[in-house]
This record gives structure tokens, sequence and C-alpha cells, in this order.
């Protein structure tokens, strides 16, 4: 399984003149794919506290794009088994926190879905900036 974290912020606003306070915030993620379940979790491993609020999710199968992306956060959404866990549920608390995971599961209604060894790629940004690009294979 291939594993790749990512810690993103804005570099060189300062000189720029931009507002440095609203910068990405330092957060370090993994991910693992379950291709009998087509499940994919994100764990935020170490870091600032992350807003799902603010989080957008794209999601690519063997660098092709799903047909629905996950709106972050939802219940019931196209393409989606309904309840996702973790921050990625509106009933959770919409602060992700070190140590926290939370997954989606792809509907068969979505394309496409997970086989053993597919590569997962999980981009996550905010309207500041990518916070991590994340890949596995899923098993």
């Amino acid at each position: 399984m291939i594993v790749t974290v990512g810690v993103a912020s804005i570099v060189g606003a300062a000189a720029l003149g931009a507002d440095t306070t609203a910068q990405t915030p330092h957060v370090r993620f993994t991910i693992s794919a379950k291709a009998d379940a087509d499940r994919i979790t994100i764990t935020h491993d170490s870091g600032q506290t992350v807003s799902t609020e603010e989080l957008t999710l794209r999601i690519e199968v063997d660098g092709q794009p799903l047909t629905q992306q996950p709106p972050i956060p939802f219940f019931a959404a196209e393409g989606f088994a309904s309840g996702p866990t973790g921050p990625f549920n509106p009933a959770a608390d919409p602060t992700w926190t070190a140590g926290e995971s939370a997954s989606v599961t792809l509907a068969s209604t979505n394309a496409p879905l997970l086989d053993p060894g597919s590569t997962v790629s999980v981009t996550i940004s905010t309207d500041r900036g990518v916070l991590a690009r994340l890949e596995t294979d899923a098993t």
C-alpha cells in the first residue's frame, strides 16, 4: 500500500502583502481504501484542527474522477451510501482534529468503484488552498 501525506501552506503571502492570518492549516493525513466495501477512510494524523464545513474532497480511482464527488459534510448524497463516518457526517462535530478518522462509502450508482489494487487519489482542499494530496492502493 502506498500512502502519501501532505502539508501545505501559502508561501510568499507576506511578501505579496496578503493577509497571512488566512493561511492553509498545517495538517498531516493518511488514507486507506477497502475494495470489498467501496470505502475510503482518511485519518487526520497531526496538525491543526480543520473545519469540515470548509473542505472539498476530490476523489479519483485509477486516474479517473468519480462521477459524483462527495459534498462535505453530508448525510445522503448522490453516488454515496448514507451516513459517512466521523466529521464528514453533519451530525458530528464539524471540527476535524488529530486522531479522528472520516470515511465515505461509494454507492453502486457512482463510478468507478474500487477493485483490489485500484489506485485511489484524494485531494483535500479549502478555499485557501490544497491541504493534502493522498494516494493509496485499494485492498
